[in-house]
């Protein structure tokens, strides 16, 4: 039985544990090292800015312009009452084209030049590559601007904390770029889960198609945006003429430019600049049972694939999650599959054979669930079944979310206090599956337990000049 979403034009209301919860909760993650009384200071502080910005035009500036930035800046910028006051891009040509554009915005190719002169600046966009996330996000932060940025949050475990912990403080509207959170379906899917339409639910499964990493040389061949490589390459070329490439690579390690990162998404399966398709397609598709289940901090995470390269993120690749008790849920196994893995039921046929899903098993039947559509399953045993009402609220849409947020101080759908422990989560089936296994995870003191020489791959020191 397909559920087909209800539609409903109203505010979007942040990630819920029970329908009779506050919705306006500012921090629902007992893990942060965030009090309780900072936190309600910061949704004060909040409400405070939104409301002084209300009457007047968002002044914001847009950090990356280029492919999903240049969506973010069209799609935000669209609002009559938003006025585009900068651009940045280290990308000579998304500069231009963005400028022609919005040609009363001063341009920057080095964000740290930007922030220099913030002052008529009231919130950031940011779509950089991934590994400069925290660094273009950070500085708005510690000046108390808006933040809207792209997903993954960060490009490791110890940014995405300190970065959850700046916006906390910060008081200010934030919001991480996953579109889907805004779907009605997954606030379906949501409600019946916490509805327990299936029951209690001990066992999740996500898995997703899509294998960029350490592809074989068929694999490249077949996707015209790979260059097959299976070591970081000896030779330098000369960066074309429009792109700064210094400043492309940031804080990372610095290495001579060439064909094979750049641009986008070679980059992306690259250690230094990405983390592969974990945590890109993690911040969407894990997305779903985080917030169903309420899940926080794991306790352990245990992954499987080929042996990990040094260089390079997996094609291919599997990580086993496992989570304590959460209020009256019990205690969960979260398993994550990219590539060539696939969960036994989808191999078996017991459930339809999408090419990315999410499959929530329960006492009393499954749900599988994709970006739009979701089915209880056994059919037969739900052809009567009645879903409960809509107690999510449904999105105008994760821009729309966000704008409002800085314009009132309502709460957007995918705050950093959920989007930041939620890449956390991500990141750690990466540090699991670079570690060779299984990872004892002790988030409070943002340690692994059993592995000492696996902690190196929780953060790294950035280049001279670079600084959170």
């Amino acid at each position: 039985m397909l559920m087909v979403p209800a539609t409903n034009p109203h505010m979007s209301e942040e990630p819920t544990r029970r329908k009779s919860e506050s919705m306006n909760q500012p921090n629902r993650r007992s893990f942060l090292t965030v009090s309780a009384l900072g936190s309600v200071a910061a949704t004060t502080a909040l409400q405070r800015v939104g409301r002084s910005q209300a009457n007047k035009k968002l002044r914001l500036a847009f950090i990356g312009v280029g492919g999903r930035g240049r969506a973010n800046l069209n799609t935000i910028a669209r609002d009559p009452d938003v006025e585009v006051v900068a651009l940045c891009d280290v990308n000579g040509r998304n500069l231009d084209a963005a400028h022609k554009q919005y040609n009363d915005a001063r341009t920057y190719v080095d964000f740290r030049k930007l922030y220099e002169q913030a002052d008529d600046i009231d919130g950031v966009v940011v779509s950089t590559s991934e590994h400069t996330h925290a660094y273009a996000t950070m500085p708005a932060l510690k000046m108390r601007k808006h933040v809207y940025c792209e997903k993954p949050l960060t490009h490791n475990v110890r940014e995405a904390r300190q970065i959850t912990q700046a916006a906390a403080e910060a008081g200010v509207a934030t919001q991480m770029g996953t579109q889907i959170h805004a779907s009605n379906n997954y606030r379906r899917v949501v409600e019946l889960i916490q509805s327990g339409a299936i029951g209690d639910v001990q066992e999740a499964h996500v898995w997703v198609g899509r294998a960029w990493g350490l592809q074989s040389e068929a694999d490249a061949k077949a996707h015209k945006d790979i260059v097959f490589v299976t070591e970081r390459p000896r030779e330098s070329m000369v960066p074309p003429a429009y792109l700064d490439w210094d400043l492309w690579i940031g804080p990372a390690p610095y290495r001579p430019f060439h064909e094979v990162y750049f641009p986008g998404p070679k980059w992306y399966r690259w250690w230094d600049f990405g983390n592969g398709t974990m945590s890109d397609l993690g911040s969407h598709w894990n997305d779903l049972p985080y917030w169903a289940l309420n899940l926080d901090a794991p306790i352990s995470v245990e992954a499987q694939g080929d042996p990990p390269h040094s260089e390079i993120a997996p094609a291919s690749m599997q990580a086993v999650y496992h989570y304590g008790p959460r209020g009256d849920m019990p205690a969960c196994q979260l398993t994550w599959y990219q590539g060539a893995h696939k969960p036994q039921r989808w191999h078996d046929g017991e459930i339809p054979q999408w090419n990315s899903g999410v499959l929530f098993v329960g006492a009393r039947g499954m749900l599988l669930a994709d970006y739009r559509k979701h089915l209880l399953l056994p059919e037969a045993d739900f052809k009567d079944f009645t879903p409960p009402e809509p107690f999510i609220a449904n999105s105008p849409g994760q821009h729309e979310e966000w704008l409002a947020a800085c314009r009132t101080g309502a709460p957007t759908g995918s705050p950093f206090s959920y989007a930041g422990p939620l890449t956390e989560s991500n990141h750690l089936g990466n540090v699991a599956f670079r570690a060779g296994g299984r990872i004892e995870w002790d988030s409070k003191s943002l340690q692994i337990t059993n592995n000492e020489s696996a902690n190196r791959f929780l953060s790294r020191t950035p280049r001279d000049g670079w600084t959170l």
